[in-house]
């Protein structure tokens, strides 16, 4: 059994910054990629950003330069760094991991948590 627990959302004015944490645990054989997503109301679920557990990164072309993500495959966590954030940011934040067990490869999500930014 493989659970993410994702932390670190909440309300920030524009400008300002957060950083998210997704945590995997469980009988995790390797962690191939971890990422995250995120969906304001109304709208469809988008990639923000994606790493490998080689350390390739991938972004939304609108949080490039602004956010970065990063993974600490000891810990078997990832985080997101958003800076400069602005009102459009504002979405539910999804992690996203594919992760191999024992015996198969399989996709993961977290909870996910509010991010929100406004003044």
């Amino acid at each position: 059994q493989v659970q993410l627990v994702e932390s670190g959302g909440g309300l920030v004015q524009p400008g300002g910054s957060l950083r998210l944490s997704c945590a995997a645990s469980g009988s995790i054989f390797r962690i191939n990629a971890m990422g995250w997503y995120r969906q304001a109301p109304g709208k469809q679920r988008e990639l923000v950003a994606h790493i490998s557990n080689a350390g390739t990164t991938n972004y939304a072309d609108s949080v490039k330069g602004r956010f970065t993500i990063s993974l600490d495959n000891a810990k078997k966590t990832a985080y997101l760094r958003m800076n400069a954030l602005k009102p459009e940011d504002t979405a539910v934040y999804y992690c996203n991991a594919l992760i191999a067990t024992t015996m198969r490869l399989d996709d993961y999500w977290a909870q996910g948590t509010q991010v929100t930014v406004s003044s």
